[in-house]
């Protein structure tokens, strides 16, 4: 089984009452909301990463403020040629605040819409897990800096 692992930095940031998210396309059309964020390219910083994939994906400038965490997740594709992969997702969680920008949809990307949600209507949205797991990073501010979640993306 071939062996991937991908790094990526994702914003929670929480204004008025509202949490800022981007809603992800999959290969397959799927459309779900999750954190504005991304993949590392090499020699890259985490730090940069997320301000960056912020941009890209919602129009505002950030400013990280706080590391909260880290969170793993682990699953296997299925590929339709060659092997199996047995992919791990690590991402970083900073908590940042909003420096600038217009909020506006990203093109050309991974996301096609960008919005402020009121968080007492995150939980109805269809979202990736790690929205839950950068709430609970951010609510509980857990000293290991671990989720211990488990959940799907």
């Amino acid at each position: 089984m071939r062996e991937e692992l991908r790094v990526a930095a994702y914003a929670v940031c929480v204004r008025d009452g509202h949490l800022l998210l981007a809603r992800w396309v999959a290969r397959d059309g799927t459309r779900r909301w999750t954190l504005p964020g991304g993949g590392m390219e090499h020699g890259e910083h985490p730090h940069d990463t997320v301000v960056r994939e912020v941009e890209e994906e919602t129009g505002h400038t950030v400013e990280p403020v706080t590391l909260l965490g880290i969170d793993s997740m682990r699953r296997t594709h299925s590929r339709r040629f060659g092997p199996d992969t047995d992919f791990q997702g690590l991402r970083i969680l900073y908590e940042c605040r909003i420096t600038g920008g217009t909020l506006r949809n990203e093109t050309g990307g991974s996301t096609d819409l960008a919005a402020w949600h009121p968080l007492a209507d995150i939980p109805d949205l269809k979202r990736v897990g790690l929205i839950d797991a950068g709430l609970r990073l951010w609510r509980e501010r857990p000293e290991s800096g671990r989720t211990d979640l488990t959940v799907e993306d």
